[in-house]
């Protein structure tokens, strides 16, 4: 393989689009909106499933247990991608996603239909962890399989706006289940949904599924690939070919560092890591914080057209990149507006109350555990841990060897005993951080009260902004992968690097943020993950990587090895 080469564009004037390529844009975006859904339902009821399917275990364990099977979804989907990339460019780009949408619409269906723990023991967390690796094993072929087949339809000029519609899937798709979880929830109660209506959604996706084979049944091959079957030119191999060497692979890595991961970690920031951080660092309950998101969500996927539309005219690379720094430069001022916006009482605690957890630092270790998985049993690593996990900043402050560890809130003690975590709980409320019930931290009563109210409305700003920045980076990037490659393998080359930088370093950016957090004590300091990797991929695409929006994708459809 070579990167695709690159001859003027073919001359066309913009144009409707045609009767064919809306259904193309439609069947394509339609059925990957609904595999997204069946992914991120999981996702969204985490904690949930964790009591149902690890309910052996204590509760924080059993969290940890229910994050580590959901990041099992992300870890297998460079495997999808390869295994469901070779299937598409051997057999085709139409019955490779049919494939996938029918491994993962299935999965999520059996999922609503496991016993729990507490009927059928610990087969219950093993079927579960089965279902999900073949969800994410589906996610990975689906992307790339959806991107190139609406790429390939469509006009060499039009390319990033065609395909834009396919990057509105992963939005909606979150969007959905979560609008679906919050009307169902309110609908039967806490009580009920927690006991049993969590599988109301993971059963209802089985009509989302016969909707999304019968709109893809009725598809039709990609021009490019029918033309490559019918020239006899396609790859007998294309994962060696795509890989197989190092000019080929220097490719590869070219789209992972100069573009994908950096796309990446701001998709994830936009969206995922600013409902965490809503949620377990600022405290603001279930309901409040998925309204809030769902309405930046509502008002900023058009720019994921905008973005994409932009990009037919002045280039993929120029706008990904600049959403890449701009969002590095500015996600400290915007997280830290959120914070005084969001719960006003705890951001002015950040400032005024001082905590130090004094000890000999043999004993104070590393609190990095991204996986959920290390035991800690030194006490000054178990206290930095709760203040950690009750997102009070403190500070470690080294003391003489041999000195038992000694925790202060605003210069007085705290006894450290197995009541610490109530302790330390009543002293930071005293001296100043926020109780559980504080009535200045935001709170909605529902989906359109949000929009009534200015401090809502406040944090809808600052979350569509980093929306904004998603659809930036996102909205152009199917495109610029799809031109990176030749039709003989670009199903295959395209899908790696996608779902390396999406599933690896973006779906693991909330549980690594949040571990840089209790590290430090700081909680901006996970911010430094996505932005290091936002700058760095803005240094290596800025000096490195190609623009591709002129090429015509269609004239190496015969491309040599």
């Amino acid at each position: 393989m070579t990167m695709a080469t690159n001859p003027p564009a073919v001359a066309e004037r913009a144009r409707p689009m045609t009767k064919e390529e809306k259904k193309v844009i439609l069947a394509s975006s339609l059925g990957t909106i609904f595999e997204w859904y069946d992914f991120y339902l999981y996702g969204a009821l985490a904690v949930i499933i964790g009591a149902q399917f690890f309910s052996a275990f204590d509760v924080n364990t059993r969290n940890i247990f229910a994050l580590l099977a959901f990041a099992a979804g992300f870890l297998v989907r460079p495997f999808g991608a390869l295994v469901f990339g070779r299937l598409g460019d051997l057999i085709g780009r139409k019955h490779t996603f049919l494939i996938t949408i029918l491994i993962m619409g299935v999965s999520t269906f059996l999922v609503g239909l496991l016993p729990s723990y507490a009927t059928i023991g610990w087969i219950a967390p093993v079927l579960l962890i089965v279902l999900r690796m073949a969800q994410g094993l589906a996610l990975g072929g689906e992307y790339g399989g959806a991107a190139v087949y609406v790429a390939e339809h469509a006009p060499n000029n039009r390319r990033g706006f065609y395909t834009s519609w396919i990057q509105t899937t992963a939005t909606l798709g979150l969007l959905l289940s979560l609008m679906v979880i919050l009307s169902i929830r309110l609908s039967l109660g806490e009580a009920d949904f927690q006991a049993w209506g969590w599988r109301i959604p993971f059963l209802g996706s089985i009509f989302l599924l016969a909707i999304s084979v019968w709109i893809r049944l009725q598809m039709q091959e990609s021009p490019a690939f029918k033309k490559m079957k019918e020239e006899g030119t396609q790859s007998k191999a294309p994962l060696s070919e795509a890989f197989g060497n190092w000019k080929n692979g220097k490719v590869v890595l070219l789209a992972l560092f100069g573009l994908v991961v950096g796309q990446a970690v701001v998709w994830y920031t936009g969206q995922f890591y600013a409902l965490f951080f809503l949620q377990a660092i600022l405290k603001i309950d279930l309901l409040t914080a998925n309204v809030l998101i769902a309405w930046s969500l509502i008002l900023g996927t058009g720019g994921f057209l905008v973005f994409g539309a932009l990009s037919d005219r002045i280039g993929r690379k120029p706008i990904i990149l600049a959403g890449c720094l701009i969002a590095a430069i500015t996600y400290f001022p915007l997280f830290t507006s959120l914070t005084n916006t969001a719960n006003p009482t705890y951001a002015k605690a950040l400032e005024t109350v001082k905590i130090e957890v004094a000890a000999d630092p043999a004993t104070c270790g590393s609190l990095f555990d991204p996986v959920g998985i290390r035991q800690f049993t030194e006490p000054c690593d178990l206290a930095r841990r709760t203040l950690s996990q009750q997102a009070f900043r403190y500070t470690k402050v080294d003391a003489p060897a041999g000195t038992p560890i000694k925790v202060t809130v605003n210069g007085t003690a705290v006894t450290y005993d197995k009541d610490f975590v109530a302790n330390i709980g009543r002293a930071a409320i005293a001296a100043g951080y926020p109780a559980a019930n504080d009535p200045a931290k935001v709170k909605v009563s529902g989906f359109f009260a949000a929009l009534g109210d200015a401090q809502s409305l406040k944090i809808i700003v600052i979350l569509t902004i980093m929306v904004i920045y998603v659809t930036m980076v996102y909205g152009p990037i199917a495109a610029a992968l799809v031109e990176f490659f030749p039709t003989r393998i670009r199903y295959t080359a395209m899908s790696l690097p996608y779902h390396i930088g999406n599933g690896w370093f973006g779906g693991l950016l909330p549980a690594t943020s949040f571990a840089i957090v209790a590290s430090t004590g700081d909680i901006y300091s996970g911010l430094w993950y996505p932005v290091g990797f936002a700058l760095m991929t803005f240094v290596i695409g800025l000096l490195f990587v190609p623009e591709t929006y002129k090429r015509d994708i269609f004239s190496d459809a015969t491309a040599s090895k």
